[in-house]
């Protein structure tokens, strides 16, 4: 396993980071406790440390399940937990304000047993609450040893800068760690997010890596593209973007051609691992989230670690996988001309 400095903090982690998001779900697509504990303990047998869960996972149990196999292994992880979702029927449970941000972080120190958060994501940006009170909550909590850490997730790109500026000025705890959806298929954060990293040493964590499954080498263009029957795209709503509308599309299928031919060049290599290799490939990423319903997908996936893609490889999936509108802003950054 390679380690990855986390955004400005001189934290290392792996660059692979292992979801624990259907871990404890009983909708038919979760994984029960004593496969999710095997399959903590095997990302960690092979150099993980850097593990990702949030309250709102499995309603708790994620959280739950995920601090009872660290037991005896505490030392080993980076942990990183999110909180700002509803917790429960009253008022006052969902939200940034600071009354919901430390009850929650207590709740979640008890389920994952543990003294401390590693890592607390902002889960969503609040309507209702100030982000100046939910960032200086954030900072009481790093102040008092209760985090060390804190990060962002799903901001719009000028509410991030806000309370960037915010942290700033007020010599705050300041995000060191983002999680957006990044993947072959979905790249629209790069309209304006990725200089914003670089240029604010925000190291990108992407969820949603393989597309909701689309690019683990499950679909394929000659076979007829049915609606999946399983899986993350099964049950997602045409008006999301992991919908299955969204990914049969031509621009998809011409990706995993692609992938396909990259294959070949790679004996052994499967598309789930080509598709986290490019990821891997760009410098703005600090580590790239997998999530895994078996111990024999999450064996697939931490292989990546031993793939290298050529130059010409990355190359090609960039071209492929390009959205055409992004060009004039890439010419208009890397040359001055406008």
């Amino acid at each position: 396993m390679n380690y990855r400095r986390l955004g400005s903090s001189g934290l290392l982690v792996s660059e692979l980071a292992l979801g624990t998001m259907i871990f404890g779900e009983d909708t038919g697509r979760g994984v029960d406790e004593t496969v999710a504990t095997r399959m903590i303990h095997q990302y960690l047998d092979a150099g993980g440390n850097f593990i990702d869960t949030a309250n709102v996972y499995a309603a708790g149990r994620s959280e739950e399940i995920t601090g009872r196999a660290l037991k005896g292994k505490r030392d080993q992880v980076v942990l990183a937990t999110k909180v700002r979702f509803s917790m429960g029927d009253g008022p006052n449970e969902q939200g940034l304000s600071r009354y919901h941000i430390q009850r929650s972080v207590e709740a979640s120190l008890d389920r994952l047993q543990c003294e401390s958060i590693d890592l607390l994501y902002m889960h969503c940006w609040d309507n209702l609450t100030p982000i100046e009170e939910a960032l200086r909550a954030f900072d009481n909590l790093v102040r008092s040893g209760k985090v060390t850490y804190i990060g962002v997730s799903n901001f719009a790109a000028w509410q991030l800068m806000k309370a960037l500026g915010l942290s700033d000025t007020n010599n705050w705890a300041r995000f060191v760690a983002a999680q957006y959806q990044y993947s072959l298929v979905v790249r629209d954060i790069e309209y304006e997010f990725i200089d914003m990293f670089r240029q604010e040493r925000v190291g990108l964590v992407p969820w949603g890596a393989l597309g909701g499954g689309f690019l683990s080498g499950k679909y394929q263009r000659d076979q007829p593209p049915q609606t999946p029957k399983e899986g993350r795209i099964a049950i997602m709503e045409d008006d999301t973007e992991e919908a299955w509308s969204r990914r049969n599309t031509e621009r998809n299928w011409r990706i995993l051609d692609t992938i396909n031919e990259i294959c070949k060049s790679h004996p052994g290599a499967y598309h789930s691992q080509i598709s986290l290799a490019w990821l891997l490939s760009k410098p703005f990423i600090s580590s790239v989230l997998i999530g895994a319903k078996t111990p024999e997908q999450l064996r697939d996936n931490l292989a990546t670690v031993d793939l290298q893609l050529q130059a010409e490889e990355i190359a090609q999936l960039d071209e492929v996988s390009g959205i055409p509108e992004m060009y004039p802003y890439r010419f208009i950054r890397e040359t001055g001309i406008r």
